[in-house]
Formats: structure tokens, sequence, C-alpha cells
């Protein structure tokens, strides 16, 4: 972030200079670094799921579970501009063989959009040849130094923008990711002391299932996601994590149950819909217990973090026994990616 500030507090001074128009009492320049003004800054993290594109059996044609989870991971200045942002999706399918059982390996890396690079393979269908990762590198730079209320009011043709700073380097469809960023803002707290901002994502289809004598098939996609700020000294200041767990059942046929259209709401979101409370030891629901675990991290470094005592993979520090017995371990890797991809 502050290098980001720091290039357009250069380029601003200078064409200053050239004009002749600089003067030892002018106010300091807007857009500087807003850690070093102390103006607020805000981060704030924003997700949207979608099974839509999963497909029913039928004919020769074999079904197959897709969740999509757009994810955004953002900061704010005082007015409502982007100062960081990135976006990433969680795209996770499971295939089913004529007999509804899994022929996905469940045990396998799922990896994001942004964590496949090259290997997501759109450049070959791209008509600007380029890559995922390229065109959203491109929308994400466009964002910075815009509103939300701006950046949702994009020209945009077929759901692709129209604008014609993008139109030759961003043709993919965006709608997802600028509500995912409108939910980052809407999210957004204040926070003192950030350096910079990370997104960490990762992913799991290991509970999933295949059709028995007891149950019908059943895709479950858990998308485990973290936007993290650190100070200059490596240690967090804020930190938000969220899981978006999504099942996409089956019938006998293999035709997919859920409502395609339906709202999918992350764990956070669900607040005590979640219902873990009456099947906790502590009896306290899953949100509860992560705000516990998110106040644990401030202030540590993310080898402080990774360092934590565990037992059973669940806290055994004295701090957190007696708040948090849900699992940790893919929570501490989302932060530990985020903090390693901040900006």
């Amino acid at each position: 972030m502050k290098k980001l500030f720091a290039l357009m507090l250069v380029s601003i001074l200078a064409l200053s200079l050239f004009a002749g128009c600089s003067s030892d009492n002018e106010e300091p320049t807007p857009g500087t670094d807003p850690v070093e003004n102390n103006e607020t800054v805000k981060v704030g993290l924003g997700s949207v799921s979608t099974l839509a594109k999963s497909r029913d059996a039928e004919g020769e044609t074999t079904a197959q579970a897709q969740v999509d989870t757009t994810i955004a991971a953002a900061s704010f200045d005082s007015e409502g501009r982007v100062l960081t942002v990135a976006i990433d999706v969680a795209q996770a399918r499971v295939a089913y063989d004529d007999e509804m059982q899994i022929t996905t390996d469940t045990s396998a890396e799922v990896k994001s959009k942004l964590q496949l690079g090259d290997a997501y393979n759109m450049k070959p269908r791209s008509e600007i040849g380029k890559e995922w990762y390229e065109q959203m590198a491109e929308l994400e730079a466009w964002m910075i130094g815009k509103t939300v209320a701006e950046i949702k009011a994009m020209d945009l043709e077929d759901n692709r923008p129209a604008d014609a700073d993008l139109t030759s380097s961003v043709t993919i469809t965006v709608d997802t990711y600028i509500a995912a960023l409108e939910k980052a803002y809407a999210n957004a707290v204040e926070v003192e002391n950030v350096d910079k901002v990370g997104l960490g994502v990762t992913i799991s289809i290991a509970k999933s299932r295949s059709a028995s004598e007891e149950n019908t098939a059943q895709a479950q996609v858990d998308s485990t996601f973290s936007a993290t700020a650190v100070d200059a000294d490596g240690k967090v200041v804020a930190t938000f994590i969220d899981v978006a767990q999504v099942r996409v059942a089956f019938d006998e046929d293999g035709a997919v149950t859920n409502d395609r259209a339906a709202e999918l709401k992350t764990k956070y979101e669900l607040g005590d819909a979640y219902n873990m409370k009456p099947r906790s030891e502590i009896g306290k629901e899953w949100d509860e217990q992560m705000a516990e675990l998110e106040a644990w991290m401030i202030g540590k470094t993310i080898s402080e973090i990774k360092g934590m005592d565990l037992e059973d993979n669940r806290p055994a520090d004295a701090d957190l026994t007696s708040s948090v017995t849900i699992t940790v371990d893919t929570y501490i890797l989302a932060v530990d990616r985020a903090v390693a991809n901040g900006k």
C-alpha cells in the first residue's frame, strides 16, 4: 500500500514541478499514504457463491456439482475509495459416474483461479490472449481510487467492461466480482496501522459423498478465506475469516435437488442459523468462536499464529480453550496465505 501511494505522490509532484505550479506553501497532496496521514482505513471481506452451473445426469451426460465462490478482500479510505483490492474465485467441481459414484479425487488439492495461474488455461480461449489472473489484475488496478458506487457504474456490454480503459485488457464478465467487492465494503471496519492487506483462500471437497443404500449423492465444497491486514512489523492488526460451505444434493436419478437460484450464505452470514450452538460443548455459535479466534490473532505475527498450541487440531492455548473448540487448521492456512499475498 505504501509503495502504491508513494508512486502516486511522486507522479503528482513531478507533474506540478513541470507545470511550474509548485510552492513551498502547498497543502499536502490528496491521495498520499492514508496511514502516514493518520486517515481512516477500512478493511473488509465479501463473497458471493453459486451452484448454478451444476449439471444433472441426463442421457450419456453424467452428473457434476460445480460451486463458484467469488471473494474480495479490500481496503478503503475515509471517503470510501478503494486503496487495495484482491479478488479470487474458488471454483470446485465434483464429478460422478452413471451410478452416482464420485470420480473426482476428493483428497487432491483444489486451487482457486488465482492459484492456478496459467494452468487455468483461459488464454487459448481469450480473444485478447490474456489469462484470468492477468485480466483480474487489470480490473483491480482500474478499481483503485474509485468508490464502490463509481465501480458499479462501470459501462458494460453483455456484462463485460465497455469502458475504454478496460476493453482491450478485460473481457471476462464482472458482475460477481463487483458484488463481492460491494459486500467487502459493506462489511468493512476501521483499522489502524495498516501496512498491507491480503486475501488467502483454501478449498476442500473432502466431505463429498457418493450414492449408497442409505444416502443419495451429495457434493460438499468448503471454501475458507481470509482478509488479513498487517502493520509494518508484520503483526496482524485485523483479520476476517469466513467459510462458504455449499452442499449440492442429487436425487436417485442424478438430478440436482437444490434451488439453483437460492442465496447461499457463508457461516458468518448464517449466524445463529448455522446452528452449531446446540452441538457445542461450550454453547457458542460458529461466528462467536471465530470472533474469539480472530481477536486472539491481533498483535501476533503469522509465525506466532502458526505456533499456536493445539490438541486434536483444536486450540490448547489457555486464552482460547474456553472460547474456541472448532478445528483451526484451515483458518490458519487461509490467514497464512493472506499475509503472504499482502499488498
